[in-house]
């Protein structure tokens, strides 16, 4: 089976042909020009399919947003994505190629696309949160998203830590992306120098001896493990994957599972925190599996 697998992200949509075997070819990737809207987005997507793509039996789609996976419609976006909230993303592309459409929130695709195809392989339960701007989360039960009753679930982003702390962009206060996400980790080491405004450049200082950095990494890294920490009490997972851009550092995820096995109630010690393998491609054989796993 040939799939037209498509990611859309904020900045950027990726899309590439995937077969039974999760094998990728004809990636091409544009800019997704989500501030001039949702229909913007979409049609300026068909064209570039249109363009590209043909002999696709299936399209599956991973995209940022609240999404109801069953009717392929967006539930909730914010306001990086105006006018996207509603559409009904499914029935658009059904309706242009004429071939079954499935679409998923990014974090549940990306969970998926560990599943099938990477670091989630030989499990059937497991966790997976990936660090970025905010962060992002979803729960795999029997090899199955669990999406919850309004198709929300694994908003492990908006577990509030610091109750009276930070202002979250959710609304509330105190929130674990307001102090684990990659945003975070960034908004501390500016205090100490303006050039550190991304996780990339930060690492290269620590790897350049600015010792400075290292607090600031350190009290990071227990931010990220608290949360773990509360999610493996609740869910009592064989393994939790993490991932997004900062988690490439491999050492980094060492240092996470470490102070996660520090701080968890010894019967729960034999979690897995295991670092995600598909980087950017997790989100597109994802959206291919949605067809693939049935």
């Amino acid at each position: 089976m040939n799939i037209l697998a498509v990611d859309i992200g904020g900045t950027s949509i990726k899309m590439c042909l995937v077969d039974s075997k999760g094998q990728s070819s004809v990636f091409k990737e544009i800019d997704s020009e989500a501030m001039q809207g949702g229909q913007h987005l979409v049609d300026n997507l068909l064209k570039s399919i249109e363009a590209t793509y043909s002999g696709f039996e299936a399209i599956g789609i991973s995209t940022a947003s609240q999404v109801n996976g069953e009717e392929g419609t967006i539930i909730y976006a914010n306001e990086n994505f105006p006018g996207y909230t509603g559409m009904n993303v499914k029935a658009i592309f059904e309706d242009k190629f004429g071939v079954p459409v499935k679409v998923e929130n990014d974090v549940n695709a990306a969970a998926l696309g560990e599943k099938y195809f990477g670091a989630g392989r030989n499990f059937k339960d497991f966790l997976c949160l990936t660090y970025g701007t905010g962060i992002g989360g979803a729960i795999v039960i029997d090899s199955t998203v669990y999406k919850g009753m309004n198709s929300c679930a694994g908003e492990f982003g908006h577990i509030m830590l610091h109750p009276g702390g930070e202002k979250c962009n959710c609304g509330c206060v105190g929130c674990y992306e307001m102090y684990g996400s990659t945003t975070a980790l960034v908004r501390k080491a500016l205090e100490l120098d303006s050039k550190y405004d991304n996780g990339r450049k930060i690492f290269e200082g620590l790897d350049q001896g600015d010792t400075r950095l290292e607090k600031v990494l350190n009290d990071w890294v227990l931010e990220v493990a608290y949360g773990l920490v509360s999610l493996v009490h609740i869910f009592n997972p064989p393994a939790i994957i993490i991932g997004g851009g900062v988690m490439e550092q491999q050492k980094l995820v060492a240092s996470v599972a470490a102070k996660v096995q520090e701080l968890t109630i010894s019967s729960f010690s034999d979690v897995q925190i295991i670092k995600a393998t598909l980087g950017n491609k997790a989100g597109l054989l994802g959206a291919a599996s949605l067809h693939l796993s049935k």
